[in-house]
């Protein structure tokens, strides 16, 4: 499993019908990307939920790496690229997935935590923390799903959480309505550890 993001922030005044219009119009398009475990198109509101940005902010989740190339270089990615001009994209190697008590349902939001490793902190045992973290979150009324993955480089854990309806309010991270989910591999993704 691969997670990627690319945050897209927007002007303050920018009028987020056009993102709603947008993942409306052609959010569909990647319901059937083979390879794509998830994509949740979410966005962020200045002044909605402590947002501070306006933001267009997609999560992926690749069953495939292969899958993730195809995107990035396809047509569909180069649609944002024009529309937005390039975003940096982020990405993580996947190190476990668990499916939530509201999995059946649409979910309406997210979250997204990220933490870093201390210097002094050795990797496996801050995973393995952050395991048990997630393994517990995961059984959380509301929740629809959530991953854990690591950037390696800059020694990151980020934990990313889709839920049924509004994030609990101790529920830590940025906070994102999600327009449309888009799942055509959900059953691809490894569900628990990933090695």
């Amino acid at each position: 499993m691969h997670a990627m993001q690319y945050r897209i922030t927007l002007p303050a005044d920018y009028d987020m019908e056009i993102i709603r219009h947008r993942v409306k119009s052609k959010g569909h398009l990647l319901d059937d990307f083979p390879g794509l475990g998830l994509k949740a198109y979410g966005i962020r509101e200045r002044g909605v939920d402590g947002s501070p940005v306006n933001q267009y902010a997609p999560f992926y989740l690749w069953a495939a790496p292969e899958a993730m190339n195809r995107f990035l270089w396809g047509p569909g990615f180069q649609g944002v690229v024009r529309d937005f001009g390039r975003p940096v994209v982020e990405h993580w190697q996947g190190l476990a997935f668990e499916p939530g008590p509201s999995r059946a349902a649409a979910p309406r939001a997210a979250t997204r935590h990220a933490v870093a490793v201390p210097a002094g902190a050795g990797p496996s045992g801050a995973v393995e923390g952050a395991l048990e973290e997630l393994r517990e979150s995961a059984r959380t009324d509301g929740v629809h799903s959530t991953a854990l993955a690591v950037d390696p480089r800059r020694w990151e854990l980020l934990r990313f959480t889709l839920w049924e309806d509004a994030a609990p309010p101790d529920a830590p991270g940025d906070r994102y309505q999600v327009l449309h989910l888009s799942t055509p591999d959900l059953a691809r993704l490894p569900k628990g550890r990933q090695w």
